[in-house]
């Protein structure tokens, strides 16, 4: 990252991007290494959980229609129902407990080698594994406090959309007005929600703090920025549910039925999927830095040093005012 502190304000959407794709290319060796240690793995999970979880439930939907048009016995095709749902749910709960972890070892993994070019750190492959450890307790933290206001967020939503459907009735035209402008709201919130969310795990891993005042510390960074913001991440949910899609329809869903075509789509599913993921990755670091230069908050490089430095136990961890960026005048 050899911008100039002070021209990180000013780069927007086009810029954003085109800076992220700067330093994946300059540093093209110690991401291809986080690739293939953290992202590939991560990538291969997410396509054959939808793979299996499409599977599963389709046999289930097979064993229903049967027990509902009774071409086998009720007692045994029950039991054998009961048994897959818990097969389901049990596949489920592995898969998001390895997706969480890849996930924050992957963050911790890509946001601590972006700070560490930003300071001309020399950083190797094995040092970022020793540290992604260390690092991924304070993300597993801030993500526990992001769930729990997703979590709130949601209810609060459940109960808004339901008591809007028993007193409007959902037949008037009005009635149905409403509850789209209320889902519209819903989508906004939960992406607003959803990059706070994200560059409070830069937060986490650069600064000292963690959790729900990362959290804090994120929404007020964003402002000013949250358009840019909304457009990276609305560009890379369109990347993510578009890879999704092809994946379900030539792989999952097998049209068209030619092996080599569907063996085909899935390859190319994957590369996309792990290239995604990283550009994502490094966005939301660049996207950090871009935000404290936009408010004027001088980066002090050898301060950020040291407190990297801290992880790997080489430099007493320094107290917040030392390691965090000082406000400055514009």
């Amino acid at each position: 990252m050899d911008r100039d502190q002070q021209e990180l304000q000013f780069l927007g959407f086009f810029g954003i991007v085109k800076e992220s794709f700067k330093i994946i290319f300059s540093w093209r060796k110690i991401f291809s290494q986080i690739t293939l240690a953290l992202i590939l793995p991560l990538a291969f999970v997410f396509l054959a959980h939808i793979q299996v979880t499409q599977i599963l439930f389709f046999k289930i939907l097979n064993n229903q229609e049967s027990l509902e048009y009774g071409t086998m016995d009720y007692a045994k095709i029950s039991h054998k129902i009961s048994s897959e749902w818990t097969a389901f749910w049990l596949f489920k709960i592995a898969f998001f407990t390895f997706l969480l972890i890849l996930s924050l070892l992957s963050t911790s993994a890509v946001v601590y080698t972006i700070a560490c070019i930003y300071t001309s750190k020399p950083i190797t492959f094995k040092k970022v594994m020793s540290v992604v450890p260390r690092v991924w307790k304070r993300l597993m933290v801030t993500f526990l406090w992001s769930f729990a206001i997703v979590f709130i967020y949601n209810v609060i939503a459940a109960a808004v959309f339901i008591f809007w459907l028993v007193l409007s009735g959902g037949n008037s035209v009005f009635g149905i007005a409403i509850l789209v402008l209320l889902l519209l709201f819903y989508f906004s919130g939960f992406l607003y929600v959803t990059i706070v969310w994200h560059l409070a795990s830069v937060v986490s891993v650069l600064e000292e703090i963690y959790g729900i005042k990362a959290m804090i510390k994120s929404k007020n960074l964003i402002k000013g920025k949250i358009g840019v913001a909304v457009a990276l991440f609305i560009l890379l949910g369109i990347c993510f549910a578009g890879i999704q899609l092809l994946f379900e329809v030539f792989v999952v869903l097998q049209w068209p039925q030619d092996l080599i075509i569907r063996i085909g789509m899935g390859i190319i599913c994957f590369l996309l999927l792990f290239k995604v993921i990283l550009f994502g990755l490094v966005i939301q670091a660049v996207l950090y830095f871009v935000c404290k230069s936009y408010h004027h908050e001088n980066i002090d490089k050898s301060s950020l040093s040291s407190h990297l430095e801290a992880y790997l136990g080489e430099y007493v961890p320094l107290k917040a005012a030392n390691v965090q960026m000082e406000q400055v005048q514009a």
